[in-house]
């Protein structure tokens, strides 16, 4: 390929790196450049090597530009259409700090917009911040670490990056966004987890601080060239090295018991973890309910694993569809769609799923009851159903939990034949369910609760009995009963 020369051109574009600080660090290349043009913009001045430069350049900068505007992006595309119009007339030398690809937003922008305009660009390479800061800390970033920018990180609820892996977070050029990048985490990371500050980089005035997370945005170093490298909090702490270990288990030289099990044999599984992960909450129990999410996400894992195995789908395919799910579902959230509190977003989430059952395919689970599964035990599909056809503003379920109605159900029940006693009952049943979300209480919360207190109570006559030497059943029921009355005045608690 015929190479041309940049200087015969009569317009285009320039991106030079400036290196990291240090003007020894500028490539030969650079400077062979900057020696023959007149004038270079900077995108800012604010950086070591700008005093270093050639005597004769015509500097011009956009710093004003960073007290004019209210925010970075609306910076950013003031200087990138500046550089643009520049380059569609004549050539223009643009610098920037570093390398013009790395942590910089102005460049590739720029590059990419001139493609399509018909603006020739060349890119002179700078020594970036990068590897200054891994001479600094002593260490090499292969096989793997993530790359964080400090405002998008400061934005975040969560870090949005595995801590099974250490992470390098550029540009907290001042004491709020370390605070705020502080914040963000330890959602994941413990207050004392220690962290290294690398400030000026590549400069004369570079320091390394370690110091724990909590006083990040303490340092009395913090400016425009400092950046935060992050230990592995643990290597087993992930999701992705979770995934990586239910892989191999069900690899071929994985565990012979997990290559067996298929997605019908690890139902009974899901089901048992689920509901060890309920008895968990019911005890309010948070050390075992630690271990009983463990559990329960382990059967998840694994049903995705087969999937993926048998070219179904994928955990990546799962959790997309899920977040897309729950961004479509809250607009108020994620599009700046206002609804009025909490029955607004329940009205706004039924039109959407209504939205989405009529564009889903015939067969598919489209109709309101659809999504309530027939294998959930009985009670808990009666709070459903109630939940889902009272969203929609059917209320011929609210009429049945009325105490009026109940009342009227239980004479029935009790003047009722033998054969008809079934189906009298599942209506009272279903009335005591409508009750309860109209009270705002979960029933089946409230029927387990109940038999919790009972079994520990009776767990508790029982042992008594046992205690003294004797058995249950050695006492007449009015015996019991009354040893049950004492027992449950003496626990002060509502009788059973």
């Amino acid at each position: 390929m015929k190479e041309f020369n940049f200087n015969d051109l009569q317009r285009g574009i320039t991106l030079l790196g400036l290196g990291p600080g240090d003007p020894g660090a500028i490539t030969l290349k650079a400077w062979e450049w900057l020696a023959d043009v007149q004038t270079l913009y900077l995108r800012t001045k604010q950086h070591p090597t700008v005093t270093y430069l050639p005597k004769h350049l015509e500097l011009q900068h956009f710093d004003t530009l960073y007290e004019t505007y209210d925010d970075f992006e609306a910076v950013y595309e003031a200087i990138i259409e500046k550089i643009l119009h520049l380059g569609m007339r004549a050539q223009v030398t643009y610098a920037v700090p570093g390398h013009p690809f790395v942590a910089e937003a102005t460049c590739p922008e720029i590059a990419h917009r001139a493609k399509h305009a018909g603006i020739p660009v060349q890119v002179i390479d700078g020594l970036s911040f990068l590897e200054p800061t891994w001479r600094a800390l002593g260490v090499d970033p292969f096989p793997e670490i993530a790359l964080i920018d400090a405002l998008e990180l400061s934005m975040r609820q969560t870090p949005g990056f595995p801590p099974s892996v250490p992470a390098l977070i550029g540009q907290i050029y001042d004491r709020n966004v370390a605070a705020e990048v502080k914040l963000t985490l330890m959602e994941s990371y413990p207050d004392e987890h220690p962290v290294f500050f690398v400030h000026g980089a590549g400069t004369d005035a570079e320091v390394v601080e370690e110091i724990p997370l909590h006083a990040i945005d303490k340092s009395a170093h913090i400016g425009l060239l400092s950046s935060l490298y992050l230990p592995v909090l643990s290597a087993n702490a992930s999701f992705e090295a979770f995934q990586e270990v239910i892989a191999r288990l069900r690899a071929p030289e994985g565990c012979p018991w997990d290559r067996e099990q298929t997605h019908l044999s690890l139902r009974p599984f899901l089901l048992e973890e689920a509901y060890e992960t309920l008895d968990a909450l019911d005890r309010e129990d948070m050390d075992d309910l630690e271990e009983e999410l463990g559990d329960l996400l382990l059967q998840i894992l694994l049903h995705a694993q087969i999937a993926a195995e048998e070219g179904d789908f994928n955990i990546h395919n799962v959790i997309e569809g899920i977040t897309n799910k729950l961004i479509r579902r809250h607009p108020h959230v994620f599009s700046g769609v206002d609804t009025n509190g909490v029955e607004g977003v329940i009205r706004n989430w039924e039109e959407i799923k209504a939205e989405e059952r009529m564009s889903e395919a015939v067969g598919e689970k489209n109709g309101i009851l659809d999504g309530v599964p027939l294998v959930l035990p009985a009670l808990l599909q009666a709070e459903q159903i109630v939940e889902r056809v009272g969203r929609v503003g059917f209320q011929g379920l609210s009429v049945l939990g009325t105490l009026d109605s109940i009342k009227e159900k239980l004479l029935l029940l009790e003047n009722s034949r033998a054969m008809e006693k079934q189906n009298i009952l599942g209506e009272l049943l279903l009335g005591l369910a409508s009750m309860a979300h109209r009270f705002g209480v979960d029933a089946e919360a409230s029927l387990r609760e109940a038999l919790n207190r009972f079994r520990s109570r009776f767990g508790n006559l029982e042992a008594e009995v046992l205690a003294d030497g004797k058995k249950l059943l050695d006492f007449s029921a009015e015996e019991l009963a009354l040893k049950w009355e004492q027992k449950s005045t003496n626990d002060e608690e509502p009788a059973v």
